[in-house]
């Protein structure tokens, strides 16, 4: 057996490495009766309480509503890497909206990451937060690839990105998968849940409210909207909307626009200190650069925690690591006789542009959603960007908003599978280097 099922003593979170790890085990109250708020704001995952922080420090009072735990979603199950812009480069926006749009999205593209950075050493949250990141490269197609976009980044002011050859490659990967790559010195990896719970507690030290186990079943909208959870209610001036994936049917004219996918990670058991820092020498975070790509990184109680895969529709395999293990094994064969821990899943949210999609359901209900699988620090940025909306200045809010959104081809119904010959199509391209 390579895989030993271990308990998170974690209540209501998934099976994860992280949820074990947790050093804010606290279970929030729910709420019962009916509350008052400057704002309301649907969801705890990094958007939610990137916006309740942003707001609180700006004096609002915040009620957060959550259906299950601080960080149950992606935000607390992701592969922990900070990467910086979007689930489509600034040539593919400056091509699809212009370049105007492109430079002002460019503008913002690194200000995740920075926001992370300033809130942990802000507010002193443990998160192992570890800078650095590694592209990899399995063909020179997908190299010459990188030196492009290298390139545009540069134009937008991004100088931390360095091109590796084949022979630098061990510098920061010991795999013989590899034909060079890229560094981003403003890239990282952090231990998610412990983020989104940091920031959780800093809402709350600044007097915002935060319910778990609260899920919401109506918006009532109105001069002062109403929020309905089974067994309360928060009547606010403004709602943010931030369930992302986990929105469910509550509010179907945003939530059919965004499809549910799910992600699969596992982490080992403890490796040999040696073995594990001779393997990821530079302590980087790694993704490759296939369309369905692996990404990997040291845990800072030296395990692999190692992800890829994806479902459409957030539908899980029976067997989480028959679908990872193997490609862990290509990339590390040294790897064989250790241990799986942990295994688990959860869901992002992808729109069909891969660009996140924000707006307005009224003059005072915003919502943000779609990060499309670069969520740590575009999340991050958004959830600020709503605040700031809130706070009667929105005029990167209206950046955001006037990107076109657009419904998948076949509705509901029909939208996985039509998705899931696209990601054939391109995972064909990938196995034959085209």
């Amino acid at each position: 057996m390579t895989f030993t099922s271990k308990t998170t003593a974690n209540s209501g979170h998934a099976p994860s490495w992280y949820a074990a790890s947790a050093r804010d085990k606290r279970v929030r109250p729910r709420l019962e009766g009916q509350v008052e708020a400057d704002v309301c704001i649907i969801g705890a995952g990094f958007t939610g309480v990137s916006a309740a922080l942003e707001l609180a420090e700006r004096g609002y009072s915040v009620v957060v509503v959550e259906a299950d735990r601080i960080g149950f979603g992606a935000s607390g199950r992701n592969g922990g890497q900070i990467v910086n812009g979007y689930s489509r480069d600034l040539q593919t926006i400056a091509g699809r909206y212009g370049q105007d749009k492109a430079a002002k999205l460019g503008a913002m593209s690194l200000e995740g990451g920075r926001i992370i950075r300033d809130r942990v050493k802000k507010y002193g949250i443990d998160c192992d937060l570890v800078d650095g990141g590694f592209f990899a490269a399995f063909t020179e197609k997908q190299v010459r690839e990188m030196e492009a976009h290298r390139a545009h980044w540069q134009k937008h002011g991004h100088d931390g990105l360095e091109m590796v050859s084949k022979a630098e490659v061990g510098n920061y990967v010991r795999s013989g998968r590899y034909v060079g790559g890229m560094i981003d010195r403003l890239g990282g990896h952090i231990h998610p849940l412990n983020l989104v719970l940091g920031q959780a507690a800093a809402v709350e030290s600044l007097s915002g409210r935060i319910f778990e186990n609260s899920r919401v079943t109506s918006v009532e909208k109105g001069a002062k909207p109403l929020v309905r959870t089974e067994r309360g209610a928060v009547r606010a001036q403004y709602v943010l909307v931030c369930g992302n994936a986990y929105l469910g049917t509550l509010l179907p004219e945003i939530g059919g626009r965004m499809m549910p996918v799910s992600s699969q990670v596992m982490a080992t058991e403890p490796i040999d200190p040696q073995l594990i820092r001779r393997l990821l020498p530079a302590n980087y975070c790694v993704e490759d650069a296939n369309y369905i790509l692996d990404y990997y990184r040291r845990t800072a109680d030296d395990r692999l925690l190692y992800g890829g895969g994806i479902g459409y529709g957030g539908q899980d395999p029976k067997d989480l690591t028959a679908i990872i293990r193997p490609n862990m094994l290509r990339t590390f064969p040294e790897l064989a006789k250790v241990k799986i821990d942990y295994a688990w899943s959860g869901n992002f949210a992808l729109t069909l542009t891969r660009i996140p999609h924000m707006g307005r359901l009224s003059d005072n209900v915003y919502f943000s959603h779609g990060d499309s699988g670069h969520g740590v620090t575009t999340t991050h940025l958004l959830g600020k960007i709503l605040g700031e909306a809130v706070a009667g200045h929105a005029e990167r809010f209206d950046i955001w908003s006037s990107l076109p959104n657009l419904p998948f081809p076949g509705g509901k119904r029909f939208r996985v599978p039509f998705t899931m010959i696209g990601a054939w199509w391109y995972g064909l391209r990938d196995r034959l280097g085209l």
